[in-house]
């Protein structure tokens, strides 16, 4: 009899065992597989059910939840101006989220370890949980004033302008758009066939190219060549004179660079401020050539290129390119041959410059607060790098203003306002027109912002190196105006 006992009280134990094992396997080891389940229900209900914070941009809500009559889905998503914003607010679907929505998830849905205080009092008060707001550094009107001019060059493109004093992104606009509302239903059919819809479009609304496209920059680069050119000799400046022949033999080819359209420049040996007005090729090819990859690498990396970078969504890395021979360099020291920069990064540029030579972490979150507006986190200011001295900056920027004033960029022009800007063609390795872009800074005397535009495919039907001035130009003079009032 005892033995038959001692069998039943080891099988018990076992069992119990057993049981252990598994509650802690489930609990544990497979806790976040059957949370993240598509086929757990209870999770997709439990994203409705509570109210999310608000997006906003200059006291302007971007993006909400409201209340549904629903008891299923307690809260659904709403985005007023939802094309405007969609590629900074991105979407809330049913299983996923993008851009902000995704970035700053926890926060919003009130989850957030910061957020255990407002949490522990609600439960207290018997209040409902209410996520966390988040307030954007987005300049409203210089976000409209983007959009509306880039839409009104009826092409696909991006800008994106900096406070270049801080780093706060004023605007980021990414055509063509999408609607986030179209995706941030309940009916996970509708949501998911939508999403397919958008991905499938071959002019990709979903894709954000202000941070996540690179592009070659064309002759927006020549500012970088010519940083690394100033800042090995401070003896060398704008009056400096440069050899400028009409066609650059090219070593170890049977090719030459030739300026645009073949033109001459100049009478083939003129000042670097002459140079960048025109946009010369020819004196920048040879420039890169003497200065070498190495250096021009390194200032390439001095105005953030190649670190990541979170603003707080992740930015796509822009490159320089290999270890080029001399060949390769100078067509890369023009902005093409392996050269790619996304939007930002030539914004980034263009704010260094501006800013005195630092450039500063680029940034979309201001400040976070809980649902009764109580500070939570506040944007701190960040320098990322010194790019060149102030000496060479100061060089640069009256250069820059010669461009908008005497050179290729005169459409950039805002009356009583001194400009600073470089034009550049980027050619493309897929047959279509090359890409428009324009980089700019204004006042140029106290820049209060600095920007990038690119219109892809914005050379058509224009003459090659205006088309930065033609296409571009204008785009980037509308936000300047809505940034600075005019």
């Amino acid at each position: 009899m005892n033995r038959t006992l001692k069998r039943v009280a080891v099988a018990c134990l076992a069992m119990f065992a057993l049981l252990m094992i598994n509650v802690n396997v489930k609990q544990a080891v497979q806790a976040e597989d059957l949370r993240t389940d598509a086929r757990n229900v209870r999770n997709f209900f439990d994203r409705y059910a509570i109210e999310r914070g608000r997006i906003t941009a200059g006291g302007k809500v971007i993006a909400e939840s409201v209340e549904t009559d629903s008891n299923q889905f307690r809260f659904v998503r709403k985005y007023p101006d939802a094309r405007l914003y969609a590629h900074v607010t991105g979407f809330f679907s049913p299983e996923s989220a993008e851009a902000i929505e995704a970035s700053e998830n926890d926060l919003l849905d009130g989850s957030s370890a910061d957020l255990l205080l407002r949490r522990s009092i609600d439960l207290f008060t018997g209040e409902p949980t209410k996520g966390a707001n988040v307030e954007l550094t987005i300049n409203p009107k210089a976000q409209k004033a983007a959009y509306d001019a880039l839409r009104s060059s009826g092409k696909r493109g991006a800008v994106l302008a900096l406070n270049p004093k801080t780093g706060a992104i004023l605007a980021m606009v990414s055509l063509p758009t999408y609607d986030p509302t179209e995706l941030s239903g309940t009916d996970k059919g509708k949501v998911f066939t939508r999403y397919d819809e958008l991905a499938a479009d071959k002019s990709q609304p979903l894709l954000n190219r202000t941070i996540s496209q690179t592009y070659p920059p064309g002759s927006t680069f020549k500012v970088v060549t010519a940083a690394a050119y100033l800042e090995e000799d401070s003896s060398r400046g704008p009056e400096t004179l440069v050899d400028a022949p009409q066609r650059l033999p090219l070593p170890n080819t049977n090719i030459s660079l030739p300026n645009s359209g073949g033109a001459a420049c100049g009478t083939g040996r003129v000042t670097l401020r002459f140079a960048l007005e025109r946009s010369c090729n020819t004196p920048f090819g040879k420039i890169g050539m003497e200065v070498g990859f190495d250096a021009l690498k390194e200032q390439t990396e001095k105005f953030g290129m190649g670190q990541p970078l979170g603003v707080p969504m992740r930015v796509a890395q822009s490159d320089f390119g290999k270890d080029y021979d001399k060949a390769a360099l100078a067509m890369a020291s023009i902005g093409q041959r392996d050269n790619r920069m996304t939007p930002l990064q030539m914004a980034m540029i263009a704010a260094g410059i501006a800013n005195d030579g630092v450039v500063m972490k680029p940034y979309l979150v201001n400040k976070i607060t809980d649902a009764k507006g109580d500070a939570i986190e506040e944007a701190d200011p960040d320098e990322l790098s010194e790019a060149v001295s102030p000496e060479t900056a100061g060089k640069l920027r009256d250069m820059m203003v010669s461009v908008v004033d005497n050179g290729t960029a005169n459409l950039a022009q805002v009356p009583g306002v001194k400009v600073a800007g470089k034009t550049g063609t980027a050619e493309t390795s897929d047959g279509q027109p090359p890409h428009a872009w324009f980089i700019s800074f204004a006042p140029a005397n106290d820049p209060q912002v600095a920007l990038a535009v690119i219109v892809e495919s914005g050379a058509a039907n224009v003459g090659a190196e205006a088309s930065g001035g033609h296409t571009a130009a204008p785009i980037a003079k509308a936000v300047l105006e809505a940034v600075l009032n005019k």
